[in-house]
């Protein structure tokens, strides 16, 4: 029950303390993420970590990236081109949660932009982790990056730290390739926020509603 508790708790973490995470902590976090499993233990999984000053350098690049207007241009689309039923619904129920805990209102732009930006910024987590992988590999390895990403996620738990998936921090890959002096092989995946939970914080109150197991499970006996 302990670890259910964990997962359902992992989804709500976009707040954190200004407190930062000692190098020897993300180290064995990532050490306890390298176990994920992969297809004949290819390991496909590359990280960036980002922290100081080039994790402030990198969020204003990224903001203002974004502010210009100029167009995001992700390795690859994580989200459909248009939007069918349940998928719709449960996305527009996640935006209403998200802004009623924030208290920002339909109306105000001002404080939508402000929240928006505030996913370079990592949600203030002083920690920032890119993920990469190999464009040569195939969709396979793209499923074992997924097992990496979460046993990374769970890890982090065990030091008292939450965590933060954003694939917002994917969106402009080759300005964040450029800054960090990546090779073009490599595919941005997503950006991971790390830091202790600032759990008073509204944002990190608010819970999304999941499907029970039999919505979504077939029995064949």
């Amino acid at each position: 029950m302990e670890i259910i508790q964990a997962i359902k708790q992992r989804h709500a973490n976009r707040a954190f303390l200004d407190q930062a995470v000692p190098r020897e902590t993300v180290t064995a976090i990532l050490d306890a993420a390298r176990w994920a499993p992969s297809g004949v233990n290819i390991q496909p999984w590359q990280v960036a970590v980002v922290q100081g000053e080039s994790q402030r350098a990198l969020s204003e690049a990224l903001i203002e990236a974004r502010m210009s207007g100029e167009p995001a241009n992700p390795d690859y689309q994580y989200y459909p081109s248009q939007w069918q039923e349940p998928y719709r619904s449960r996305r527009k129920a996640c935006g209403l949660a998200l802004y009623q805990a924030l208290d920002i209102k339909r109306e105000d732009s001002e404080r939508q932009v402000k929240a928006w930006n505030n996913n370079y910024r990592f949600f203030g987590a002083p920690v920032g982790l890119f993920i990469f992988i190999d464009r040569k590999l195939g969709q396979g390895a793209w499923v074992d990056m997924g097992m990496f990403i979460q046993n990374l996620m769970l890890a982090a738990l065990e030091y008292g730290l939450a965590t933060c998936p954003q694939a917002s921090l994917a969106e402009y890959p080759d300005l964040v390739r450029q800054r960090l002096g990546i090779d073009e092989g490599r595919a941005l995946i997503c950006g991971i926020a790390l830091g202790y939970p600032d759990i008073e914080h509204p944002v990190n109150r608010y819970r999304l509603e999941r499907e029970p197991v039999e919505g979504f499970t077939q029995w064949f006996d």
